[in-house]
């Protein structure tokens, strides 16, 4: 195989080369296989080049159409192959993962059409595997065990035995279970309380075996945002458990939809802590022989614990629309916090002595040293509350705590935007808002970067409607299920319903039973199924209506299956301690945090419906005034696209 796909002249600039040859491919050699000559890739194209040459940040704001995707996977493939190194190209989910790695997606046509073997391998989130231990736990003790244990049956040979692994075939990923709902998943899929240092069957495990495929990339790992920064956050964990980093060293890095790195980021940073998962942690520390002092301070800390945890759940108050709660600091719950780390530190200074003993395995104490460094970093936060965000939920082996710093921003900066020196490509339809980057770019803490934003070809106009029906009852529930009954039996469903919250979601299920025009149509809810599973029979049945919380990003389905996007109501931040953290630091929370987020995401979700020139359809705003804040709807009108009005109605 070719290393590049041109003639390359190493006395000349590389990237300079590489962008020629890419608008060649855009005037040229694509257009005679029928692709559409686009302005638009090859303006991108020389902004990329750029960033490329110079190894800057960019945000690359295109509308839909545009061909973006196309553009950067060319100029990634490209770099890998001068750099030697693979370059990653980070979605924000599954569904955006699955639109560039399906038969008929964008790797795939530019392969085909190109001549070009590229090499692009999956580096999927841990949580999207089978977790064998849980497994084998699910198929003994739960009430679905029946069939937790045709899965169990259907896992591969080699997971079962002990002989030597003489090769591997994939398996555990989600998209094996297609009928699988969320919750029967939960029940056997990885969670970040599952201990795989120590697992006894880590060397069969699904997830970890992947991680030898993907890393042998010549070209691209694909992975998802969140994938992407576990690997930032536990890059020097893993160097110091003797562990190889997530991601191998690579050359670049494209967050598609990179607006949303930040919650990303937030999760990978989110410590969790639960009184069960720290007992069984310590308890390990007894299975050697160590001193009294050690056994009687283990005792303490696991009595601390306890203690620790039953304040939390006195100091914990349910936020509506959400599984978390918030906890109410108090001078209590602080002491508490304070007693538990002493002891904690204790224990610390202990093991020093018992690893002078080697009286402990030294790799199980590498492994407790390490959780026990992370939990004193995430508890020393209570000791600095303005820089704490934590909550706690519920599960039935107890309340899990929740602990992240309010700097995220400021780990990004350090970690990923000055430490890596790297191309780093941000690229979405809405990375502006109101034509500024400034929320996006102050929200990430990148400082410095290059930007440029290009419009969508199609015509609005003449293809979108757009409607925010004024209520006469203020727009309750009963008003919303009338008027989406009478717009879906209008266009015989093809349409897609945004929910912002999954209660949101589960109370138009439950009472969509009540409109008899509605029992006609083939509803598919996101959470019964896996996703990309009910994408395809979204697009496969024209009829059909697609209920999603999480696909304001990502769906691409054209043609008419897609003809109507209703967005039940406008997509504000949840009221959740996050949010709530961002809001007290602003001196203008609705105007600095609220709004722009609602309008980037409103912006997606408006932009699944024209995925091509042949496309027309209806998008149905049912919320659109927010109490006490009359100027809402006037944003509105401000992003929609050109030529496109919000009317009161379709008649």
């Amino acid at each position: 195989m070719e290393r590049y796909p041109f003639t390359y002249d190493p006395k000349q600039s590389f990237t300079q080369q590489a962008g020629d040859w890419i608008a060649d491919v855009f005037y040229d050699i694509l257009p005679e296989s029928g692709f559409e000559v686009r302005d638009e890739q090859i303006y991108m194209a020389f902004q990329l080049e750029r960033a490329f040459a110079d190894k800057q940040t960019i945000f690359a704001e295109a509308g839909v159409g545009t061909g973006k995707t196309l553009v950067y996977l060319l100029y990634t493939i490209c770099y890998a192959r001068y750099m030697r190194k693979p370059a990653v190209i980070a979605c924000a989910d599954e569904s955006l993962i699955e639109q560039l790695v399906k038969p008929e997606g964008d790797i795939a046509k530019l392969a085909q059409h190109l001549s070009l073997a590229i090499d692009a391998r999956l580096g999927k989130s841990p949580d999207k595997y089978v977790c064998l231990v849980k497994l084998e736990d699910a198929r003994i003790r739960d009430e679905e065990a029946d069939l937790f244990q045709e899965i169990y049956e259907s896992l591969p040979e080699f997971v079962h035995t002990y002989k030597p692994l003489q090769s591997f075939e994939a398996y555990g990923d989600r998209k094996h279970y297609p009928h699988m709902n969320d919750d029967q998943w939960e029940k056997i899929n990885w969670d970040s309380f599952q201990d795989c240092f120590t697992c006894e069957k880590r060397h069969r495990c699904g997830q970890t075996l992947s991680r030898e495929h993907y890393r042998k990339s010549g070209d691209l790992i694909i992975c998802s945002h969140d994938f992407y920064m576990e690997h930032v956050w536990t890059y020097e964990g893993r160097k110091r458990e003797g562990q190889l980093p997530l991601l191998p060293d690579h050359c670049a890095v494209v967050f598609d939809e990179g607006h949303l790195l930040e919650s990303a980021g937030q999760k990978a940073l989110t410590f969790k802590l639960k009184h069960v998962i720290f007992e069984e942690l310590v308890i390990r520390l007894l299975e050697g022989e160590v001193r009294e002092t050690l056994a009687v301070l283990i005792d303490e800390a696991i009595l601390r614990s306890e203690t620790m945890f039953e304040v939390l759940a006195r100091q914990s108050r349910d936020i509506p629309g959400t599984d978390r709660k918030q906890v109410i600091l108090n001078n209590r719950l602080i002491k508490e916090v304070q007693r538990f780390r002493s002891v904690l530190t204790a224990i610390e200074e202990e093991l020093v002595f018992e690893s002078e003993m080697y009286t402990l395995n030294d790799y199980q104490l590498r492994i407790v040293e390490e959780h026990l460094e992370m939990l004193q970093r995430a508890l020393l936060l209570f000791e600095q509350a303005d820089g704490l965000i934590c909550w706690v939920t519920d599960s039935k082996d107890g309340l899990t705590l929740s602990i992240m710093p309010r700097t995220v921003k400021e780990v990004l900066r350090e970690q990923v935007f000055k430490s890596s020196k790297i191309p780093i490509v941000f690229s979405s339809a809405t990375l502006s808002v109101e034509g500024s980057f400034d929320y996006v770019s102050e929200s990430l803490g990148v400082e410095q970067y290059l930007s440029f934003s290009v419009a969508s070809p199609y015509d609005y106009a003449k293809q979108m409607q757009a409607v925010a029906p004024k209520w006469n009852e203020g727009g309750t529930f009963t008003e919303k299920m009338q008027f989406t009954a009478q717009l879906l039996e209008r266009t015989q469903g093809k349409a897609l319903l945004l929910f912002p919250t999954k209660e949101e979601l589960r109370q138009f299920k439950k009472e969509m039973e009540l409109y008899p025009a509605l029992s006609e149509l083939r509803f598919l809810f996101e959470g019964d199924q896996e996703i990309s599973h009910l994408i395809s029979a979204f697009q496969r049945d024209e009829q059909s209506v697609l209920c999603a919380v999480t696909l304001w990003e990502g769906l691409d389905v054209p043609g008419p299956s897609l003809s109507n996007v209703i967005i039940w109501s406008l997509p504000f931040p949840p009221q959740d301690p996050v949010f709530m953290a961002k809001r007290n630091a602003s001196a203008a929370p609705f105007e600095e945090v609220d709004l722009p987020y609602m309008l980037l995401r409103l912006r997606q979700g408006m932009g699944r419906l024209i995925r091509t020139h042949g496309d027309s359809g209806i998008v149905a705003i049912l919320s659109v005034e927010q109490e006490g804040q009359p100027a809402v709807r006037e944003h509105i009108e401000a992003i929609l696209p050109a030529g496109v009005q919000l009317k009161d109605s379709l008649d």
